[in-house]
């Protein structure tokens, strides 16, 4: 796995706390921007089960307990 650098300006003050209590940044970031992303993924995610929600929702269950079955049965 490759790795890209990233930059971010912060206040100095923060700089100096960060050495005060010997925070490294990376790792920081890195939680930080990962938690971000599967934020989005999830939101994401969500939008496009509800759109396929209201697409879906005219079947009546019956069907669609039918329709699982019936492919469940194939494998």
């Amino acid at each position: 796995m490759g790795y890209v650098t990233v930059s971010a300006k912060i206040p100095r003050r923060l700089k100096e706390l960060l050495d005060r209590y010997g925070v490294k940044p990376g790792p920081v970031i890195r939680r930080a921007l990962e938690e971000e992303v599967r934020k989005r993924m999830l939101e994401e995610i969500e939008a496009k089960a509800r759109a396929l929600s209201s697409k879906v929702s005219h079947i009546p269950d019956e069907e669609i307990a039918r329709l699982i079955r019936e492919d469940r049965g194939k494998r």
